[in-house]
């Protein structure tokens, strides 16, 4: 069993930045593939950004360039450090965990087991 909870949300104008925090709890983190998602009012929860247990990342095409995910196996966090934003990424911003290999990135929602309770991110134009 792994518990996630996200930290780290807020408002801010676009152009600016903001650091998401996802601490997990047990013991097994370094085992497990992190992904960040979003969901934005009336859209379906879509791919941020994700790493693998291995360190290997995939990010969605609409964040490349600007979103950088990271994590720190000593502290069991995994970090979203999300710079330029815009009005668009806008969203509730999910953390979600998933026991996987070394290299494989999980990329689609059913690929996670746990989730948390999400963090809202607004971006003012």
């Amino acid at each position: 069993q792994v518990q996630v909870v996200e930290s780290g949300g807020g408002l801010v104008q676009a152009g600016g930045s903001l650091r998401l925090s996802c601490a997990a709890s047990g013991r097994t983190f370094s085992s497990y593939a992190m992904g960040w998602f979003r969901q934005a009012p009336g859209k379906q929860r879509e791919l941020v950004a994700a790493i693998s247990s291995g360190g290997f990342t995939n990010n969605a095409d609409s964040v490349k360039g600007r979103f950088t995910i990271s994590r720190d196996n000593a502290k069991n966090t995994v970090y979203l450090q999300m710079n330029r934003l815009k009005p668009e990424d806008t969203a509730v911003y999910y953390c979600a965990a998933a026991y996987s290999g070394t290299y494989y990135v999980p990329s689609n929602n059913y690929e996670y087991d746990y989730w948390g309770q999400g963090t809202q991110v607004t971006v003012s134009s």
